[in-house]
């Protein structure tokens, strides 16, 4: 990681204002950095060495896995960064000590790098826009708000309260769609371990017995050789199908074809309306509090909001809005967004408090998702059991019932 990203790692030696030596581990690019960084957080350097890091002890990281940065993760960061500055310490002693203290190593370094550019003079926002893997547009643009203002504390306290917001819708609905995934995992690899281990067994001994298999028997030892003879080319297309998915879900011409089927799935897509329009209204407000341009905000909350339906609805709210007309009015023309919304907005606008509209909102599609989602849990969870108990067992009884026919033969 050192040569990719310029850091070293140095072992330092310092005296802290109690005249007591302390000892502890840093990254940065070179020793001078390593010793101002230690002089700006109250220590007197005495000693700095660089670590030398053998291939034996060299951190092993997984790509896609161990540099990984979670949404939670920016959350804690920004509300860490909030408190320091709030509590009156520069920004440059706030990022040192949030590069050493962040428990995500790979965020860590890049908390670090922007240390760094912040020190040669750039902004804060436009040091956080050179790693947009990292900090998301929202973030970045309401940070350089709040620094023309004058309010960044304030800010990221604002995008700290978003992301855990956002962070617990997340954690509700996989928690909820947890059970339904882990059952449906194991009929299917019942079904699997059955057609490929149990049913040939049983194939091969009726073979032996002779006379003419029933339906149901016949169907599943059909299955049973069908997916011996096909798995190797099941496995591969299915690696095809998720290589082809991750490669073009972010397209606009895959995304115009499948996320408005998305809206209209019998059962999930009223979840994922409640899910796109909570998201929509609580970043908008978060973005008009802050003090960014509505005409920016809209651009930026219609990508995050996760739909292109909703995407294309804030791009003609931004048209109306740079017309001169209002806000509210042409979503009215889209059904994905309800009356209630339209009109809390329109309301909202016309009094000038439309942050706060928006936040009462954004409260209530999180409630709706959580009562959604419990909901289908309910609805789910037998359904699930029963579709499993009907597969294997009636693959038990297709697989007994030529035995009971020997059985009728012998009396």
């Amino acid at each position: 990681m050192a040569g990719e990203t310029g850091l070293k790692k140095y072992e330092y030696q310092v005296r802290d204002r109690q005249g007591k030596v302390q000892t502890g581990q840093i990254e940065a690019q070179n020793e001078g950095l390593v010793a101002r960084r230690l002089q700006d957080m109250g220590f007197a350097p005495i000693a700095i060495n660089e670590v030398k890091t053998s291939g034996l002890n060299t951190e092993i990281k997984i790509p896609g896995l161990s540099d990984r940065i979670a949404l939670k993760d920016i959350a804690v960061m920004a509300r860490q960064l909030a408190t320091m500055i709030a509590s009156g310490l520069s920004l440059l002693r706030a990022l040192t000590i949030l590069a050493e203290q962040t428990e995500n190593k790979t965020l860590g370094g890049i908390v670090d790098r922007v240390r760094a550019d912040v020190e040669a003079g750039t902004s804060l926002s436009a040091a956080m826009g050179k790693h947009p893997k990292a900090f998301p547009p929202l973030m970045v643009n309401m940070v350089k708000a709040g620094e023309v203002g004058g309010f960044l504390d304030t800010v990221l306290e604002s995008v700290a309260k978003n992301f855990e917001n956002e962070v617990k819708l997340r954690s509700k609905i996989k928690s909820a769609m947890t059970y339904p995934v882990v059952v449906f995992s194991i009929a299917i690899l019942a079904v699997t371990g059955m057609l490929l281990f149990i049913v040939p067994v049983f194939s091969d001994m009726f073979a032996n017995l002779g006379g003419e298999l029933p339906v149901p028997t016949k169907i599943l030892v059909a299955l049973s050789t069908g997916l011996r003879v096909g798995a190797v080319p099941l496995i591969i297309l299915i690696i095809i199908g998720i290589t082809l998915w991750r490669r073009n879900r972010r397209k606009p011409a895959f995304r115009d074809r499948v996320e408005p089927l998305f809206l209209k799935a019998p059962v999930f897509g009223t979840l994922v309306q409640k899910i796109a329009l909570s998201r929509f209204t609580r970043n908008l407000a978060s973005m008009l509090r802050a003090g960014v341009p509505i005409l920016q905000a809209l651009d930026i909350v219609g990508e995050v909001a996760g739909n292109i339906v909703v995407e294309r609805a804030a791009i003609d709210v931004r048209e109306s809005v740079r017309r001169g007309n209002s806000l509210a009015g042409p979503l009215a023309q889209h059904p994905v967004f309800p009356p209630m919304v339209v009109q809390m907005m329109a309301v909202g606008e016309d009094t000038g408090a439309m942050d706060t509209m928006l936040d009462k909102v954004a409260d209530f599609y999180d409630q709706e998702v959580e009562a959604t989602t419990d909901a289908l849990t309910s609805l789910i969870e037998p359904l699930m059991i029963a579709v499993l108990g009907a597969l294997v067992g009636g693959m038990i009884v297709a697989l007994y019932m030529p035995i009971f026919g020997v059985f009728d033969l012998i009396e």
